[in-house]
């Protein structure tokens, strides 16, 4: 699994656009809308949840964790 590195905390849509999941706010927004992303193995609706270090980010088959 790769890591992104991060300091502290990062919202969620704005980790999408900096793992290059998404290309923009609104790519980020209909991804986390339409249920194909996930936070730690659930599927996370709020664009603006707080990733912390570990956390572990999926969109389809692709898996990230924050460092």
């Amino acid at each position: 699994m790769d890591t992104i590195d991060v300091e502290g905390t990062i919202r969620l849509g704005q980790f999408l656009q900096l793992a290059q999941l998404a290309d923009s706010g609104a790519h980020a927004r209909e991804l986390i809308a339409d249920g194909e992303v996930r936070v730690n193995g659930e599927v996370e609706s709020r664009r603006g949840r707080q990733l912390r270090s570990g956390d572990v980010i999926e969109v389809g088959r692709i898996q990230l964790q924050v460092a």
